[in-house]
């Protein structure tokens, strides 16, 4: 579990962890408890990748360093060193947490070489690092140059070796060097299969450093892949961060050559937004069409009926005409001149044609406006709402209201249709309009009543 675990690391965290966790829930239920604390350093090694470095310092913080075997003590401070090394690397941009996570690494690298064989590969790479970060970098070059003369190139040793020599020619200033060995580190990780890597990332970096924007974009694009593939957060936020500004230079240098394809896609883009707008102007128009037919039909079928009505109220106003004056001429043949005279005084024969009157134009009016009452009491306030009595269709209120939805709005036709006075009709508008919500366009609102707009 220990080995897969460790030949995972390269390539895929999270496998890598896995192993190490199953291993160690198998060495603690077979009693092996120096192997169950190897494996639980070989995750606390490489949990802060997947981005759980305040879990990962926490269970370090846990181990006595001064219980552990000899064999262990070894592992502890390189688990520690790179640990914290890893930690330090998400506060880049905050100096002051960065300097305290990165002193502990230090210290643990200190440690470290005290306990490591000299001469061993793993020894020399720290003591160049350690050279390296005191400033002494001819001494560190010495040990890391015979250091990867001694190693095969595909070893993840011979590419933290370069990546170290590459920071000694960057801090010398020395820029082709710098590139030269970032390179080597490069090749190296790539020959032996390691996905998390952070030599291309700067590789990457110092190429758009040189205007090589195209090699850039290409080395950081493969280098988030592989951080990606690797499931190595830390990977993934470092060239995260700069591939916005990649991809801003890739875009300027490819904007050369699209240049033409884009002003093709603009003209075609004019085209269709043209055509995509005549098309709703086309379809408006058409719905409009269609509802204005729909209205003109409404409008006819209104029509109809009101003169089919109007006809119908002259047919009846005839007829009554035609039975008064039977009976005026049957009056006066049979000398009853008084009847006919008392009659037409008591106003008792145009009170009964009145009534019947109302009944014939409300009935009329109705089958044109059937919600009428209800229109009109939405003009008016709650408390001042149209309730009819039992058995009304309209009544004098709604009447005058008719008359003027119909186009008689002088008060004296109204007054001589009504057979009322005209000081009486005006005395009910002006009633109406103090009810109203808006008295100044009252009437105006009532002509829009049933209206086809």
């Amino acid at each position: 579990m220990e080995k897969l675990g460790r030949e995972y690391a390269s390539f895929n965290n999270d496998s890598a962890l896995y192993y190490f966790v199953a291993g160690m829930d198998q060495a603690v239920g077979l009693g092996l408890d120096s192997m169950a604390v190897a494996l639980k350093l070989r995750r606390l090694t490489y949990l802060p990748l997947a981005g759980f470095y305040a879990e990962c310092e926490r269970e370090f913080a846990a181990i006595d360093p001064a219980g552990l075997p000899s064999t262990l003590k070894t592992l502890y401070y390189d688990a520690g060193r790179q640990m914290y090394s890893y930690t330090a690397a998400y506060f880049k941009d905050y100096p002051e947490v960065y300097e305290q996570i990165i002193t502990k690494a230090n210290a643990m690298q200190t440690a470290l070489l005290t306990h490591l064989p000299p001469r061993s590969a793993l020894h020399q790479l720290n003591q160049g690092e350690y050279f390296f970060k005191k400033r002494e970098y001819a001494k560190a070059e010495e040990v890391l140059s015979d250091l990867i003369n001694r190693l095969p190139e595909d070893d993840n040793l011979y590419a933290r070796a370069t990546h170290i020599l590459a920071d000694i020619a960057r801090e010398r200033g020395e820029s082709d060097t710098y590139l030269y060995y970032l390179t080597r580190s490069a090749i190296s990780d790539l020959k032996g299969g390691t996905l998390e890597v952070s030599s291309l990332q700067e590789l990457g970096k110092r190429m758009f450093d040189r205007e090589d924007i195209g090699r850039a974009h290409r080395y950081l694009s493969i280098a988030l892949r592989n951080a990606v593939e690797c499931n190595a957060l830390l990977r993934v936020l470092e060239s995260s961060r700069s591939m916005p500004l990649i991809e801003s230079a890739h875009a300027i240098e490819l904007g050369r050559s699209q240049r033409l394809l884009q002003a093709i896609l603009a003209v075609m883009l004019v085209l269709l937004v043209g055509l995509v707008v005549v098309m709703v102007f086309l379809r408006r128009e058409m719905r409009r069409l269609n509802d204005l037919k729909e209205r003109l039909g409404v409008a006819n079928r209104v029509k109809e009926i009101y003169i089919s009505q109007f006809l119908n109220l002259c047919s009846v106003y005839m007829d009554k005409l035609n039975q008064f004056c039977k009976v005026a001429h049957r009056k006066i043949s049979t000398g009853k001149v008084d009847d006919l005279y008392k009659l037409t005084k008591s106003g008792k024969f145009v009170e009964e044609q009145s009534k019947e009157f109302y009944e014939v134009f409300d009935e009329a009016f109705l089958h044109l406006y059937p919600t009428f009452l209800t229109d009109v009491n939405k003009l008016l306030r709650d408390d001042q709402q149209i309730v009819l009595k039992e058995g009304e269709k309209l009544n004098t209120d709604l009447r005058i209201l008719a008359f003027m939805r119909l186009g008689i709005e002088e008060s004296t036709r109204i007054a001589q249709v009504l057979n009322y006075s005209v000081y009486t009709i005006y005395t009910y508008r002006n009633k109406l309009r103090n009810r109203a919500i808006a008295r100044e366009s009252f009437e105006a609102d009532v002509m829009k009543i049933g209206a086809i707009d």
